[in-house]
């Protein structure tokens, strides 16, 4: 496996385990933008938060990594819950 094929496999295993917790998809694209606004700003403080520099190479990057994989799963159930491919 690719480190493409990685990543693709955690977001689909993010986007799954979501999924299941939460059955219900987004009701509108004004809740799934929030949803992926909120993961984003998770994101966001992962990326600027102020540590050591040896914390951010070992816990940083897996927290930067699993925020990214949250923002990707989330990004995919906006398309999957509110957009209908055959209206395309």
């Amino acid at each position: 496996m690719d480190k493409i094929d990685i990543a693709l496999f955690e977001v689909k295993d993010e986007l799954l385990r979501a999924m299941t917790k939460f059955p219900v998809g987004f009701n509108s694209f004004h809740e799934g933008y929030a949803v992926i606004l909120e993961e984003l700003e998770e994101l966001k403080d992962e990326v600027f938060k102020k540590s050591t520099k040896e914390a951010r190479v070992i816990q940083g990057k897996a927290a930067l990594r699993a925020e990214a994989v949250q923002v990707a799963a989330m990004s995919i159930r906006f398309i999957v819950d509110l957009t209908d491919e055959r209206d395309i």
